[in-house]
């Protein structure tokens, strides 16, 4: 690539070559002018100074005489400055004023003499070989009654002219010279006048170029440059804007994806990574600072999600299928594909959006578990007492003994009925309440509700001579529902008491701490394994289902109390070691906050 030239290249050297160009042909036409006119002039003095020669011999020599006629130019031909010659039609030399015409050679041929012959004045400019000098001669006719007895030729040395020519033309010259250089300084200042506003234009472009818009281009007295420079400003003025509103909607943009719980993920055509959101880098375990512009199959090592993509990059339309990630723990995603286009519709690369379905599989579970569970824990009891009345209606009425054993058995599991439905009604009263928010709560003395909870057991506890002991200050209170927190404390107390041998101990605390308030159930019971620790509080689990059923549980108790902690912001905790007790522990925060039932 050729290099570029600055602008004083394309302004000033034009302009000085055009300057110069012209003052050198400015000169050579003056001094040719010059010469011209002093040459004409010089001939026209030498044609007065024949002619007046010519007049003098008409009126002095009569007949031409050649002695007379030579005399004449030595007399006259110095004192006017002029070589004086009088050559007669032959072309012999008569008379001359500066050398002997005997030893001159014949002229007939001189041009100044054969235009004298033809226009009655000949001149001719010429190198003298008798002198040695450059000369112009001037010849006329010298007539008398109209018959041409001679030519009078008068000469001059121009050695004198061309050093008067040569002076005018140095003058010319240094003139010329002088007015180059101001012509020079001239064009330097006009080139700089324009360059600078120039500069400062290519400065602010630059400045454009790095998002600086701040620069303002300087007025100019050019008309051209000062509207270019008005012009630039209100593209300025107005990229400004519109930057401005583009940078605020992509921030905008940028906010509302960054604050998804979606996690959005963008590939080109080639399936290299263009971005992602705070919600895919979690959901994938990466940094989205490091993971773009490379593949998909460098970052995410997930078969499924590959195909995800190369399905969507395939197709026109939107793809969706589930993927499992498997990482610290199981992570059920739902994953959307749909084609990327730009604004003429060309296709340009795929938009992932990834949506962590694991609570709500988890849900489901949960869900078709109850369902399964119900079923089976009403089915039980129906089955049983539908056996039994089968049974007393083949005959077994008729005995006593065996009808009050029957009806006795069918009395315990309505019983089991009516306690499973109420505790179904009880959980479903529960989240109903505290999804719309319609627990009412109060400041309360926790002793009075822990007092409310033993009376409502104590019958049970003495039944196993089982002592509950109760440790609680006056001091200690909280913003609850009085009724729903002794209904927990009431269940923690039913499990301990059910899972402790007889003559063991239970111990019931409350206490504040710097953030609300504890209550603790411990009991000297058989303890659970830390395995099913963390699902002691889902609906129906049991860590022994005979035992509970023969204790009469329902498996919805432990559920019960995580609800109602949730209900008042809370929650509930365990610490067991098998064959050493358990510790049950409801957290009630300083500042009650509502939280979804779950």
């Amino acid at each position: 690539m050729a290099k570029k030239k600055r602008l004083l290249w394309h302004v000033f050297f034009p302009y000085l070559l055009i300057i110069l160009v012209s003052l050198v042909a400015v000169t050579l036409l003056a001094s040719n002018s010059m010469k011209h006119f002093f040459l004409e002039k010089i001939r026209t003095d030498l044609q007065t100074r024949a002619l007046l020669f010519e007049n003098y011999i008409l009126e002095h020599v009569d007949p031409l005489d050649e002695r007379s006629i030579d005399q004449l130019c030595k007399k006259i031909g110095p004192a006017a400055l002029t070589r004086l010659t009088v050559i007669l039609p032959s072309g012999r030399v008569i008379g001359d004023s500066e050398e002997d015409p005997q030893r001159m050679d014949n002229h007939i041929d001189r041009p100044e003499i054969q235009d004298a012959m033809d226009k009655d004045v000949g001149a001719a400019s010429r190198y003298s070989p008798t002198l040695g000098k450059q000369l112009m001669y001037v010849a006329v006719p010298l007539k008398r009654n109209n018959r041409t007895e001679a030519f009078v030729r008068a000469a001059i040395q121009l050695d004198s002219v061309d050093r008067d020519i040569a002076a005018i033309q140095l003058e010319i010259g240094i003139s010329g010279l002088v007015i180059a250089t101001l012509a020079t300084l001239l064009s330097l200042l006009v080139s700089h006048r324009i360059r600078r506003p120039i500069e400062e234009i290519r400065k602010g472009a630059e400045s454009f170029s790095m998002g600086d818009f701040q620069h303002p281009f300087p007025g100019s007295d050019i008309k051209e440059i000062s509207d270019l420079s008005e012009t630039l400003n209100t593209m300025s003025e107005k990229l400004q804007t519109t930057l401005s509103k583009i940078t605020q909607q992509r921030n905008e943009l940028g906010a509302v994806v960054s604050s998804m719980a979606e996690g959005v993920l963008a590939m080109d055509m080639e399936e290299r990574i263009l971005g992602m959101n705070h919600a895919a880098a979690a959901i994938l375990g990466c940094d989205p600072r490091q993971v773009q512009g490379r593949t998909i199959q460098e970052v995410i090592r997930h078969p499924k999600l590959q195909i995800l993509v190369t399905k969507a990059l395939a197709s026109e339309e939107a793809v969706e299928r589930d993927v499992v990630l498997y990482a610290k723990e199981e992570r059920v995603l739902n994953g959307h594909a749909t084609i990327l286009r730009d604004g003429e519709g060309n296709r340009v690369g795929v938009l992932v959006v990834l949506n962590d379905i694991t609570r709500l599989r988890k849900l489901e579970n949960i869900r078709k578990d109850f369902v399964a569970n119900v079923s089976h824990e009403i089915r039980t009891p129906i089955t049983a007492i539908k056996g039994f009345v089968e049974t007393l209606r083949d005959g077994a009425i008729h005995s006593p003994q065996d009808a009050e054993r029957f009806l006795g058995i069918i009395q315990n599991h309505v019983q089991r009925l009516e306690t499973l439905v109420e505790d179904l009604l009880s959980l479903s009263r529960i989240e109903e309440e505290t999804e719309k928010e319609a627990i009412v709560l109060e400041e309360k003395a926790i002793k009075e509700v822990l007092e409310g909870a033993l009376v409502l057991c104590q019958a049970k506890a003495d039944s196993k001579q089982i002592r509950i002991e109760l440790s609680c200050g006056d001091e200690v209170k909280a913003t609850v529902n009085p009724s729903l927190l002794e209904q927990a404390v009431v269940n923690l107390l039913d499990n301990a008491i059910q899972y402790s041998e007889p003559g063991k101990r239970i111990w019931v605390q409350g206490e504040t701490t710097p953030q609300g308030v504890l209550i603790r159930v411990r009991d000297e019971g058989c303890g659970i394994e830390k395995q099913h620790q963390e699902r002691l509080f889902e609906r129906f689990y049991r860590v022994d289902k005979a035992r509970s059923r023969k204790l009469g549980g329902t498996g919805l108790g432990l559920a019960i109390v995580k609800h109602i902690m949730q209900a008042h912001g809370g929650h509930v905790s365990v610490e067991s070691q098998l064959g050493r007790g358990s510790t049950f522990t409801l957290h009630l925060p300083k500042i009650p906050r509502r939280e979804p039932s779950r």
